[in-house]
């Protein structure tokens, strides 16, 4: 049997944005995954149906898979023939054991490469608003472990008399001592220093101090790993820089419930503007198998309604496959949603919306779903599934470790469906989603979908006149709802 390779990824901090071309189409093409805690989930969306995915998470208090266990893996995977992906937040090579991991993959001889990341420290600090390094305040920088800062080969006079600005990971725990140390070998006491928690993720949180004081403004925020601490002149810049934290959504976290595999237009914006966004269920998609015949006499419909853009995608893909010319259809297209119709429209077909849909003419109803489950709303005219979607419960058991943390502020639906997979796929997961509503606002696109959350016993705290993602996203911004 061939063996296979690893590939060390570094995920970046948290904002999936960081993460590197070359790191994602590795991600993209993986056979096993073995994930860290601090990775951003939504990474790992871009993993084919078929890969395996195995959470390796420690925290600084447990201890979680073992180190021994994690090179045991990443060995006897490779040597099935597999393309491993270690996937660590930050970069593999800061703090990340990437020596140890390769170390035990050489031995045996399987190959590897390592993929940079932006490492925590520098990412964090820019969200924060402080370079590590500028001409008039830091010339220098370093970066340190926080975890055992009692070790004796700690030269703590270089990092005071050589280092401008010095960066201590995960060091919250020994942050008094970490002072100590700092102001005992000749750093003073009102050098500014700086703890980021959650850097370049929508909870990020900062508290600002000197030495003499950060340790007291830390516990008073109740501040924990994973953080970043920064000491050094150069955090007098916060105030000019700043940006990300003055983003109008900063602090707020979203739960948008999800019912199709395209990118949310929704929960984009949302991150654009500062919050952070957790999508649930994680849906997949798979194409009928449809017969050239059956499918020539789908087109001899007069009326054509797609209920989602995997329908129309299914449907398109399965003309493409059996060299049916696009032109042939004849039919009058219609959608249910302004997302089926830009899927039509990349494909060079134009469609209306079903509120504008004529009455006359037989009709076929294109869905993604057994005719049994269809939604009832669309019984009449004929029904073809041209696609299976599916929701991917690989991502059941990630969902509750998505919304440790600061508590889900706002819940967003955009149609009745997304209530109904919400309700069903949380209970799955284990989350105790009703309770999570009663404790957050709950915005919707439409009427329907407001009303069948008042079938659940909700209620709705916001709904645009106008059943758009704009408008949604307009009240979020103008009203105080959090």
């Amino acid at each position: 049997m061939t063996r296979g390779k690893v590939y060390f990824v570094g995920a970046g901090p948290g904002d999936v944005g960081l993460i590197s071309v070359k790191g994602q189409k590795v991600i993209e093409n993986a056979d096993i995954i073995l994930y860290d805690r601090l990775i951003n989930p939504k990474l790992l969306e871009a993993a084919t149906l078929d890969c395996e995915m195995i959470y390796c998470g420690k925290t600084p208090y447990t201890n979680g898979i073992s180190q021994g266990e994690i090179n045991e893996l990443l060995v006897s995977k490779a040597l099935e023939g597999h393309r491993v992906v270690r996937l660590k937040g930050g970069d593999p090579s800061v703090f990340g054991r990437v020596g140890e991991e390769a170390e035990s993959l050489k031995d045996v001889g399987i190959p590897f490469e390592v993929i940079p990341g932006v490492t925590s420290s520098i990412a964090a600090s820019m969200y924060a608003g402080v370079p590590v390094t500028h001409r008039d305040y830091g010339r220098s920088f370093a970066m340190v472990t926080g975890h055992d800062p009692k070790k004796k080969d700690m030269d703590w006079n270089g990092l005071v008399k050589s280092i401008d600005t010095v960066a201590f990971y995960m060091g919250v725990a020994n942050l008094p001592y970490i002072r100590e140390n700092l102001i005992n070998h000749g750093k003073p006491g009102n050098t500014p220093a700086l703890v980021i928690q959650w850097g370049t993720y929508g909870r990020q949180e900062s508290v600002e101090g000197t030495l003499d004081d950060i340790v007291e403004r830390v516990s008073e925020r109740s501040l924990g790993n994973p953080a970043i601490t920064l000491v050094g002149d150069i955090i007098s810049l916060r105030g000019k820089l700043q940006w990300f934290e003055k983003k109008p959504l900063f602090g707020q976290r979203f739960l948008v419930a999800r019912t199709g595999t395209a990118k949310s237009s929704l929960a984009e914006t949302l991150l654009d503007l500062g919050g952070e966004v957790i999508e649930f269920p994680k849906w997949n998609a798979a194409k009928a198998k449809i017969g050239e015949s059956q499918l020539l006499s789908l087109l001899l419909y007069d009326r054509i309604l797609f209920t989602s853009p995997e329908s129309v995608h299914g449907f398109l893909d399965s003309l493409t496959e059996h060299a049916i010319d696009f032109r042939r259809i004849s039919s009058k297209l219609y959608v249910l949603s302004r997302k089926s119709k830009k899927a039509l429209q990349q494909r060079g077909l134009i469609a209306e919306l079903k509120s504008e849909m004529q009455e006359a003419g037989t009709l076929l109803v294109v869905g993604d779903r057994n005719r049994d489950q269809r939604d009832p709303a669309h019984e009449e005219g004929d029904y073809f599934q041209s696609a299976d979607k599916f929701v991917d419960e690989r991502f059941l058991e990630i969902f509750p470790r998505m919304l440790d943390g600061i508590a889900v502020g706002t819940v967003l639906f955009s149609n009745r469906h997304s209530v109904d997979m919400l309700m069903q796929y949380g209970k799955k997961a284990e989350v105790d989603v009703e309770g999570l509503l009663n404790q957050a606002s709950i915005g919707v696109i439409g009427e329907s979908t407001g009303n069948r959350l008042k079938d659940y016993g909700f209620t709705v705290d916001m709904m645009p006149k106008e059943p758009s993602v704009e408008q949604l996203v307009d009240l979020i911004l103008n009203r105080n709802v959090f």
